[in-house]
């Protein structure tokens, strides 16, 4: 149902009510159902009886109104509930929800039948969370005192002594011979009959010097035993007073021609990533093979990032009906078939991870001369194209299998041919699946625990099926099912609304908005218009039979987010093999959503830079708050750090802390944070949090 208050506005929405029931002639005073507000306040829900004699239905409502009935005869007898969550803004700064409920009345028969339409005119406080973002003053240094008492004083490191003789002292130097004694080499001497050795003696003045002695104590005792001495003290060693303060990085910005458009990994922390790579750290080789459409060898943006068809890349498609005219062979080029309109989604998945960066050779014409990027950049890290799924979309989970055991290094024989390959690949993606059965799995499980053993990370698509059924092979035992995340206008981000949640769900990463959204919080611009919370990658158009980037949507597009970023971790040597790579991955993992582990996110979505211990690139503090369904709030701070959030009911995770990746979401792993959990509710409209102080 649409939501009435774009009809109406927010302001003046009862006043636009009463304005269309004067104009409806039926519905005069005593006849029909009458326009009323239900006004439920900070309750949940509120029971409604109308006497009426007649039939009558509710046409419309809010999206954030549930009503227990929708049509009855008789007296109107409903309940009317509020789902305040469902109208929170982002900015959770509107006090009051309003909305219209329509109901529409027949009473009579025949001739005397009477028609009309009632409005209701519906509202509900907010409940209100309150808090403060308190940073308090941690400040290190030698020139601060209070006034309070405190642990006795510790001799200041000394390098030696300095001594002062009185003056017009006249005195015989061991030598003999008489005059006014050098205070270097009288101290000297002083020190050498009480056994100790000076290292060094470098007059000061007439009557002062210092002497560098190991002994500063002994030094000083004996030398303070000598009448004709003023003063000894300490040759104290002193510091700088300036604050030491930990320098930032500059996160590393991509030049290439869409890279602004791929919000993704920003998100992800890669600014500080990238700089990371500058210092070539990322050496170990990495095979990441994408088991999918197959790719365009012949995109200019592809170029060295892939194995081509004599080092590894196959087609496991042993059905010649599949796009290309032949089976199974070392060329799993995305083929162009008459009529085919859709893009290479193979080729899209493995740009996420390999697109290369600065300008293309070769390019065509008309085509963009530098593109996109992936997330690799620097690191010696190379895609293997194993092709799965034929020109029309389709893929047979005999192939998907075969497919997942050759990624792996393990032998395939397809059409009578034996294939091993040259590259096992240390991470598996699979950004494909279907809702089947645990049981009808059973061949792509089998071979997912294969490859596990064999020393392959295999990473799957949870699945668009805007529900919460398993798909396979991304529910399989041994694999990393991804669900997706997308901009939610707040500094975290919030659950795709198609992103499938169950329980074997480990990790989430961005795949962007359902389409239907119409979301640009990314805030980016293509040709002078908002530019969608999408994916941009590398892509095909078959159309032109030319190079193209697309942006697209779905867990698809999440999957290889991770697997990319498993290749890294392998690359740098953070970890060495699937067990500590997946831990690293849940272990580093931005958590979202309700506390802990859950359906909707996994462990959280992947945070490159804290996975990755990349440095520090941004500074600052803030605040995030999100529901256990998956959404994510701002309520704006003022001067004093404090915040004022008009919430639904629900259980929210509120987090205060830094920022030090630059990806505007504060409290991640390895930042400042202090948590709190909360929940609002009839019982409990108002929860003040008091100070929350990261640490």
């Amino acid at each position: 149902m649409p939501y009435m208050t774009h009809l109406f506005g927010k302001a003046g929405l009862l006043v636009a009510a009463l304005a269309l029931t004067a104009c409806d002639q039926l519905n005069t005073a005593g006849v029909g159902v009458q326009d009323r507000t239900v006004a439920l306040g900070l309750r949940a829900q509120q029971d409604v009886t109308v006497p009426f004699s007649g039939s009558w239905r509710i046409v419309e409502y809010p999206s954030w109104v549930r009503v227990s009935k929708s049509a009855g005869t008789g007296a109107v007898a409903l309940s009317v509930a509020a789902v305040r969550q469902d109208a929170t803004p982002v900015a959770a700064d509107q006090a009051q929800l309003s909305g219209v409920i329509r109901v529409a009345w027949t009473t009579g028969s025949g001739a005397d039948a009477k028609n009309g339409t009632a409005l209701w005119a519906v509202t509900a406080q907010q409940y209100e969370l309150t808090g403060r973002l308190s940073a308090p003053a941690a400040v290190t240094g030698g020139d601060v005192v209070t006034s309070a008492p405190g642990p006795a004083a510790v001799t200041p490191e000394a390098r030696g002594v300095i001594v002062k003789y009185r003056a017009g002292l006249n005195a015989q130097s061991a030598q003999g011979g008489s005059g006014t004694l050098r205070a270097d080499v009288r101290g000297r001497e002083r020190l050498r009959a009480a056994g100790l050795s000076v290292q060094r003696h470098t007059p000061l003045g007439e009557r002062i010097a210092a002497l560098d002695v190991a002994d500063v104590k002994g030094a000083l005792a004996a030398l303070r035993a000598d009448p004709d001495v003023e003063y000894a003290v300490p040759n104290a060693v002193l510091r700088t007073q300036a604050m030491n303060t930990q320098a930032l990085a500059t996160p590393v910005t991509p030049t290439d021609q869409f890279a602004p458009l791929q919000w993704a990994y920003s998100l992800l922390g890669y600014g500080a990533v990238w700089r990371d790579m500058e210092a070539g750290a990322y050496s170990r080789a990495v095979t990441v093979a994408v088991i999918d459409t197959g790719v365009r060898f012949d995109h200019p943006d592809l170029a060295g990032a892939l194995w081509g068809p004599t080092e590894g890349a196959l087609d496991v498609i042993t059905d010649t009906s599949n796009g290309d005219g032949t089976g199974a062979d070392t060329d799993p080029t995305d083929p162009s078939v008459p009529g085919r309109t859709t893009g290479s989604h193979g080729t899209h998945v493995t740009g996420i991870v390999a697109a290369r960066w600065g300008q293309n050779s070769g390019v065509c014409e008309g085509c963009s001369p530098s593109g996109v990027v992936g997330a690799a950049y620097k690191a010696n890290v190379k895609v293997l194209p194993v092709r799965v799924i034929d020109a029309g979309g389709n893929a047979a989970e005999a192939d998907v299998t075969q497919g997942i055991r050759y990624a792996a290094g393990l032998p395939v024989t397809l059409d009578g041919v034996t294939y091993r390959s040259p590259h096992p690949a240390q991470v598996i993606n699979l950004s494909l699946g279907g809702a089947i059965s645990a049981a009808d799995a059973r061949p792509m499980c089998d071979a997912i625990a294969e490859a596990r053993a064999a020393g392959s990370l295999v990473v799957a698509a949870a699945g668009n099926g805007y529900g919460t059924v398993p798909y396979y092979p991304a529910a399989c035992d041994g694999a990393v099912a991804v669900g997706s995340v997308t901009l939610s206008g707040a500094s975290a981000p919030m659950h795709s609304a198609f992103s499938n949640a169950y329980p074997q769900v480990q990790l989430a990463a961005p795949g962007g908005a359902d389409p239907g959204s119409g979301a640009t919080f990314n805030g980016g611009t293509f040709n002078g218009a908002p530019f969608p919370d999408m994916i941009l990658s590398t892509g095909w158009n078959y159309v032109k039979d030319a190079p193209n980037y697309e942006a697209e949507v779905g867990t698809s597009q999440a999957s290889p987010q991770v697997a990319a970023l498993a290749a890294l971790l392998l690359s740098k040597g953070v970890t060495t093999g699937p067990e500590d790579t997946l831990a690293r991955l849940r272990d580093t993992a931005t958590d979202l959503g309700a506390a802990g582990r859950d359906d909707r996110f996994g462990f959280g979505m992947i945070n490159a830079a804290a996975a990755l211990n990349a440095p520090q690139v941004s500074s600052g503090l803030g605040v995030r708050v999100q529901s256990s369904r998956g959404l994510s709030f701002q309520p704006a701070l003022d001067s004093t750090g404090a915040f004022r959030a008009f919430l639904g009911e629900g259980t929210y995770q509120v987090v205060a802390g830094s920022d030090v990746n630059g990806n505007g979401v504060y409290g991640e792993s390895g930042e400042t944070r202090d948590e709190r959990a909360v929940t609002l509710s009839e019982a409990a409209p108002r929860v003040a949090l008091g100070d929350l102080s990261p640490r």
